[in-house]
C-alpha cells in the first residue's frame, strides 16, 4: 500500500515565526502563523488541512459504499469544519463536522443514510481521529 508523506518547517517563536507546510506530492505548499492557526488571519493551518483530508476521505468512502450497494453516485460532495479550542490541557481539535450532499439516481433515503453513516465510521480519516466527535449531516440532492 503506499505511503503519504508531508513535510513542515516553522521558524522562529511561536507569536512572532512563521511557517510552511509541503505535500510530499508536490500538489500543496502553503505558508502559516500563529494568526493563521489561532486566530483569523487569511492563510493555511494544520486543521484546515486535515478538514480537507476528511471531506475527501469521507467522499470517496460514501461513493464506494454506495456502489458497492449498487446505486453509483453521479456526485459527491462534502465540506469538513475542524473546530480547534482551548481547553485545560491546551489546544484540541475538538469535533469535526461533516456536511455532505449527494446525487444518487434511485436510492431511498433510508438505504442513502445507511451508507453515509457506514463511510462516516470507516474511512481511514475518521479512524485515524477516532478521538475526535464526528457529526454528519448527509442529504440526497434533488
Amino acid at each position: 500500500m503506499p505511503i503519504r508523506k508531508a513535510n513542515a518547517v516553522w521558524n522562529g517563536e511561536l507569536k512572532g515565526g512563521s511557517g510552511t507546510m509541503k505535500l510530499g506530492s508536490g500538489a500543496f505548499e502553503g505558508s502559516y502563523s500563529f494568526g493563521t492557526r489561532f486566530e483569523e488571519t487569511p492563510g493555511t493551518n494544520p486543521e484546515e488541512l486535515i478538514a480537507a483530508a476528511h471531506a475527501g476521505c469521507f467522499s470517496m468512502a460514501l461513493a464506494a459504499g454506495l456502489g458497492r450497494a449498487g446505486h453509483p453516485p453521479e456526485s459527491v460532495r462534502t465540506s469538513a469544519t475542524a473546530h480547534l479550542e482551548k481547553g485545560e490541557a491546551g489546544f484540541s481539535i475538538t469535533r469535526i463536522e461533516l456536511d455532505t450532499e449527494a446525487s444518487v439516481p434511485g436510492i431511498e433515503p433510508d438505504a442513502f443514510q445507511e451508507q453515509a453513516q457506514a463511510a462516516k465510521a470507516n474511512c481511514p480519516v475518521s479512524k485515524a481521529l477516532a478521538g475526535v466527535e464526528i457529526s454528519l449531516n448527509a442529504r440526497l440532492s434533488s
